[in-house]
């Protein structure tokens, strides 16, 4: 080889494709290790914030049931004031009746039955306030309560029973107030509606409209009277309204024997008729025997000032275990344990 062709060969560029290799397959391997490092990274922080999560849901199961176990395990009765406070002291009872008087309500028979019952039987009870905030309810229900504060009255004739309006006595309200020895209210405090309602829709010609057909069956002549699908008929609206009469009666008849001559029904003839009034004009009409708060009858009237608190509350713990129960056990059903099923 000459001397010209050998400083040729020397000085002539290395090709690119013989050093690009090994530093692009370089890059690449370190893209994809960062590329791992990311995922794994992203990975882990999101199992670690779903531990979290499932941890911090199991530490506010333990919470919310301990609160209702361990705190309070028995809200049958709460006392303004300590047991020991009044074990031995005479004070005044007091139970509430709050909100509308249905059968799943605080405002049930049983419950204030069972406050009443309890503070009834408290030796050291003077006297009985029921106070009262409720727009009324269930016919039935403030029956009950109604025929049991009777009962209790003739039970403990020393002790006398006093109810007392807040804001609103109306309809099922009042229907229980009347059963008191007196009824005392705030000069705004609602008070009345003594009468009987029944309520619903008609979706006939709403129906016609969206082209709907009304496919009813019945075994019996007037076993789907006042459906809101079907033409209202006259005579199932007549037979209703007898049945609202009789009610009505019967409410009526239960605030004159608890009321008695104090009501002034010949200066008002309106007083059945669902009319509401003021705590200051009951008073004018005998519906109310003065105006006056529970705190007002226990010192003025019953000569106390300490009250014992004897409202029964629902049990919240039972009724969490047992619709818990319930959920676990159709669980358990559907997933054929209970039917010899194995899946």
């Amino acid at each position: 080889m000459s001397e010209s062709e050998t400083e040729q060969a020397t000085t002539q560029p290395t090709p690119v494709s013989s050093i690009a290799p090994p530093n692009a397959a370089k890059d690449q391997q370190w893209e994809r290790d960062v590329l791992n490092r990311l995922a794994f990274a992203t990975l882990n922080e999101q199992r670690r914030a779903r531990r979290w999560g499932i941890f911090f849901k199991v530490l506010l199961f333990i919470y919310l049931f301990s609160l209702f176990f361990f705190i309070k395990p028995d809200l049958g009765q709460q006392l303004v004031g300590t047991a020991e406070e009044f074990s031995s002291t005479k004070h005044v009872a007091l139970v509430e009746l709050q909100g509308i008087i249905a059968d799943d309500s605080e405002a049930s028979a049983d419950i204030v039955i069972s406050g009443l019952r309890a503070a009834f039987a408290d030796t050291n009870t003077v006297g009985v306030i029921l106070r009262v905030n409720s727009p009324g309810g269930s016919p039935v229900q403030s029956g009950y309560i109604n025929d049991e504060i009777k009962r209790l009255r003739e039970k403990h004739p020393e002790i006398p029973l006093y109810a007392v309006i807040s804001d609103m006595c109306a309809s099922g309200g009042y229907y229980i107030a009347a059963a008191a020895d007196k009824i005392y209210a705030d000069k705004a405090s609602i008070v009345g509606s003594i009468g009987v309602i029944m309520s619903s829709f008609g979706f006939v010609e709403a129906l016609q409209k969206l082209g709907i057909e009304r496919r009813l069956l019945t075994a019996g002549e007037h076993k789907a009277f006042l459906d809101p699908f079907s033409p209202q008929k006259d005579e199932d609206a007549a037979h209703v309204k007898t049945l609202l009469n009789n009610i009505h009666q019967q409410f009526i008849d239960v605030v004159k024997k608890g009321r008695g001559e104090r009501l002034k029904i010949d200066e008002n003839p309106q007083l059945f008729s669902g009319l509401v009034w003021t705590g200051e004009q009951a008073v004018q009409l005998g519906l109310v025997d003065a105006l006056g708060s529970s705190s007002f009858v226990a010192r003025e009237v019953l000569k106390t000032e300490k009250v014992v608190d004897f409202t029964a509350k629902p049990n919240y713990f039972e009724k969490f275990a047992e619709n818990f129960g319930s959920a676990m056990a159709n669980r358990l059903q559907q997933s054929g344990l209970f039917s010899g099923k194995v899946q």
